[in-house]
C-alpha cells in the first residue's frame, strides 16, 4: 500500500508525464487530482504494484483528454505551443534526453502524433518504460508499442536532439537579445541569431503576435524589432528557468504578459517560443508569485535584474 507521503513524493513525477502528454499544465494538474481520487476509491490492498497503477491511472485520463482536444487545436489560429512551467515542477531532469522532453520545441511536435504514438514516445524516451510496461499501460501489444515507437522516432530523424547549454551561457544570451531587441538593434540581433532561426507565436489576438512562424534571420531580427516598437504599455523583463530553458519573461502592472523561450545551437539562438496566450501563462505567473511572492523583472530605469 502506498502512504500519502510516499503519493506526494511520486506526484511530481505523475504531474511530468501528465504535462508530457497534454502540454498543458492545469490539464496535467487535473489528470493528478483524478489519479489520486480513484486511487482513494480502489481497493489499495489488492494493488501489488501502486506505482504502475498511478501511471496507468494518468496516462489513461491524459488520453481521453487528448482524444477530445486535438480537432481543437488543430484549428488553432496561429501556432498552437505548450503551456510553459516553471522547471522546478517537473521533477529531477537528470539527462540531456530528459531536459529534451519538456522543451516547447519537442512538445509542440508531439502535437502532430497519434495519443498512444505519444504516449509511448513519452514513456519510453523520457521515463525509460520497457515495451512490456508499456503495452500493460495502454493495454497495447508490445509488438504496437514497438511499432509506434519507431514510427514515431522516424518522424522526428531529422530533428537533433536539443542540447541547451549551461545556465549562465543561456542567461548571457537572453540579456544579449534583450538589450539588443529593446533598443531595435536589428544589427546586434543579426550577431546571436542562427541563419535558419524560427519565431513561432501564440497568442494572435494580442498586438504585435505574429499569426504564422517569421523564418530566417533577417524576417526574424525586422520582425522583433518593429513589434517591440509597437508595445506603448510600460513592460518590465525579467528571466526565469523554464522547460529546461533560460526564459525571458514580459510583464506590466504585475502581470505576466509573454514567456519567450529561446533554443539555443552552437551559441545562437536557433528558435524563439513567444507564449503570450492569457489562459497559457496562469500556471507559470501563479508558480513565480508562490515561490518569489512577486514577480520577478529586468529594471528599466537602472538596467538591471532585481
Amino acid at each position: 500500500m502506498i502512504s500519502a507521503t510516499e503519493f506526494d513524493t511520486g506526484r511530481q513525477q505523475l504531474f511530468g508525464l501528465a504535462y508530457r502528454l497534454l502540454g498543458v499544465a492545469d490539464e496535467a494538474n487535473d489528470a493528478v487530482e483524478d489519479a489520486c481520487l480513484r486511487w482513494e476509491q480502489a481497493d489499495r490492498g489488492s494493488t501489488a504494484h501502486p506505482e504502475a497503477w498511478l501511471t496507468k491511472a494518468v496516462t489513461q485520463r491524459c488520453l481521453d483528454r487528448l482524444g477530445t482536444t486535438r480537432a481543437t487545436r488543430a484549428h488553432h489560429l496561429g501556432a498552437w505551443l505548450p503551456a510553459p512551467v516553471l522547471t522546478t515542477a517537473l521533477g529531477p531532469l537528470a539527462t540531456a534526453e530528459q531536459r529534451d522532453s519538456v522543451s516547447l520545441g519537442l512538445l509542440g511536435l508531439l502535437e502532430n502524433r497519434t495519443p498512444h504514438e505519444r504516449a509511448v514516445f513519452v514513456l519510453r524516451n523520457a521515463f525509460g518504460y520497457r515495451y512490456r510496461a508499456i503495452a500493460e499501460i495502454l493495454e497495447l501489444s508490445p509488438g504496437n508499442c514497438r511499432q509506434l515507437y519507431h514510427r514515431t522516432t522516424q518522424h522526428f530523424a531529422n530533428r537533433r536532439p536539443l542540447c541547451q547549454p549551461g545556465r549562465a551561457e543561456r542567461v548571457r544570451l537572453a540579456e544579449q537579445f534583450l538589450v539588443a531587441v529593446r533598443a531595435g538593434d536589428v544589427i546586434g540581433l543579426g550577431a546571436i541569431l542562427a541563419q535558419d532561426v524560427t519565431v513561432w507565436a501564440d497568442g494572435v489576438r494580442r498586438v504585435a503576435i505574429a499569426p504564422h512562424p517569421v523564418v530566417g534571420r533577417d524576417h526574424v531580427a525586422r520582425y522583433l524589432a518593429a513589434a517591440f516598437r509597437k508595445i506603448v504599455a510600460p513592460v518590465r523583463f525579467g528571466f526565469a528557468e523554464v522547460n529546461a530553458t533560460t526564459a525571458i519573461l514580459a510583464a506590466a502592472e504585475g502581470k505576466l504578459l509573454a514567456v519567450v523561450a529561446p533554443e539555443i545551437d552552437e551559441n545562437r539562438i536557433s528558435g524563439l517560443r513567444i507564449v503570450a496566450s492569457p489562459e497559457k501563462l496562469l500556471f507559470v505567473a501563479n508558480g513565480l508569485s508562490a515561490r518569489t511572492g512577486r514577480m520577478p523583472v529586468f529594471d528599466d530605469e537602472r538596467g538591471r535584474r532585481d
